[in-house]
C-alpha cells in the first residue's frame, strides 16, 4: 500500500507534532489560545 520510507515519514511528523503540543501546554499557552477564542467568540455573537 503505503512504502516504508513513507510509513516512517508520517510516524515522525505524527511524533514532532505530539511533541510541539505537549511543549506547548506546559508553556501554558492552550491557555492563552482558549482566553483568546473565547473573546473573538463573544465578539461575533455580540455579548461582549
Amino acid at each position: 500500500m503505503f512504502s516504508t520510507k513513507t510509513q516512517k515519514t508520517r510516524w515522525l511528523i505524527l511524533g514532532v507534532s505530539v511533541m510541539f503540543i505537549g511543549l506547548g501546554i506546559y508553556r501554558g499557552e492552550a491557555e492563552a489560545v482558549f482566553s483568546k477564542a473565547v473573546n473573538i467568540c463573544m465578539e461575533c455573537i455580540g455579548i461582549g
